[in-house]
C-alpha cells in the first residue's frame, strides 16, 4: 500500500484525441466544471422557488462567459511572466493562466445583471448558486495537473506529484517530487461545496449570505494552498499577489456578514403561499421570505 501511494504520476501530455478531434484537457475540465454548477445550481434554484433551471442556464450563459474574460484578463496583467507584453498569448487558454479572483469579480457582476434583467431576485439566486462555484472550480483545478502547473514546495509525502523533467523548475533535479496543489485546492472545494449545502439545509440565511461565506470560506482556502505554490508571483510584504487578494476579499466577505447580521439579526423567515401551477402544487423549500419579529407576529395574527 505504501508503495502505491509513493507519488501521483502526472499525464504525460495535456490533450488527447477522439478520432480526428485534439481535445485540450484543460479546457476539458473547465466546460465539466461549468456543467455540473449549472445542473447544481438549477436543481438549486427551483428548490429554493427562486427561479427554473432554464433561468439558471441563461444566466449562467453570461455570468461563465464574463467569468472566463475577467480571469483571463485577470492572469494577463497580473502574472509574472508579464503575458501583457505578448499579444500572441493572450487567447492561448488552453496553455493555462486563468486567474480566479478576476474571473469571480467579473462573473457575479455580469450575473447581477442578467438575474435582474430575468425579473429574479439577486440574493435568492446567489444563495442557490453559492455551493456550486465550488463545485466548478474543484473540477476546473484538475486541469492544473494535466497541464503539470501550479505545483507546491518540494516534498516526499506519499501523495507527492511527479512532474516531468520539461516541466521542471529551474535548480530541482530530474525526480524531485512536489506538493499537489491543484488537488489540495480541488478537496478543499469539493467540502466547501458540502458545508454550503448542509449550512443552507441546517440554517435558512438571508438571500446573499451563503456567497458571501462562500467567499470568506475559499478565501481561507487559497490563501495557505497558495502559500505552498512555488511558480513565479508577483509578491510583497512576504506574501504573493493572489495571498493579498484572498485576504482583502475574504475580510470585506466576512465584514459584509457582521454588518449584515447586525442589521437584520431579529429578522425571522415567514411562511409564503406555495405557489400552484394549474392543480399541482410547486415544490418549494419554504420559508423564502424574510420580515422583522414584528412582521412576522404581524402575520401570524392575520392567518
Amino acid at each position: 500500500m505504501v508503495s502505491f501511494l509513493a507519488s501521483i504520476p502526472s499525464p504525460s501530455s495535456g490533450e488527447f484525441s477522439i478520432g480526428p478531434l485534439s481535445i485540450h484537457a484543460y479546457g476539458l475540465m473547465i466546460a465539466l466544471g461549468v456543467v455540473a454548477a449549472v445542473w447544481l445550481a438549477g436543481r438549486r434554484m427551483e428548490a429554493a422557488g427562486v427561479g427554473t433551471r432554464d433561468d439558471m442556464s441563461a444566466i449562467a450563459m453570461w455570468a461563465v462567459g464574463a467569468g472566463v474574460i475577467g480571469a483571463r484578463i485577470y492572469y494577463i496583467i497580473t502574472d509574472k511572466s508579464q503575458p501583457w507584453k505578448e499579444p500572441s498569448r493572450w487567447l492561448r487558454i488552453w496553455e493555462g493562466g486563468l486567474g480566479i479572483p478576476g474571473g469571480l469579480l467579473a462573473g457575479v457582476l455580469v450575473a447581477m445583471w442578467a438575474i435582474r434583467r430575468r425579473g429574479l431576485s439577486v440574493g435568492g439566486v446567489f444563495n442557490a448558486a453559492a455551493p456550486a462555484i465550488p463545485l466548478a472550480q474543484a473540477i476546473g483545478r484538475l486541469g492544473n495537473w494535466w497541464n503539470q502547473e501550479l505545483f507546491g514546495r518540494p516534498t516526499d509525502l506519499p501523495w507527492a506529484l511527479e512532474i516531468d523533467d520539461a516541466k521542471l523548475p529551474a535548480g530541482y533535479p530530474s525526480g524531485t517530487t512536489f506538493h499537489p496543489t491543484f488537488l489540495y485546492e480541488s478537496l478543499w472545494n469539493v467540502g466547501l461545496c458540502l458545508v454550503l449545502i448542509a449550512i443552507d439545509r441546517r440554517i435558512k440565511v438571508r438571500p446573499g449570505r451563503l456567497l458571501a461565506m462562500y467567499v470568506v470560506g475559499y478565501s481561507i482556502g487559497r490563501f495557505w494552498i497558495e502559500g505552498l505554490r512555488i511558480d513565479p508571483a508577483n509578491a510583497g510584504g512576504g506574501w504573493r499577489l493572489n495571498q493579498w487578494t484572498a485576504l482583502a476579499a475574504g475580510g470585506a466577505a466576512a465584514l459584509y456578514l457582521l454588518i449584515d447580521w447586525r442589521r437584520h439579526r431579529g429578522d425571522v423567515p415567514v411562511e409564503v403561499d406555495v405557489p400552484v401551477e394549474g392543480d399541482v402544487p410547486v415544490e418549494v423549500d419554504v420559508p423564502v421570505a424574510w420580515a422583522s419579529d414584528e412582521a412576522a407576529e404581524y402575520v401570524a395574527e392575520d392567518d
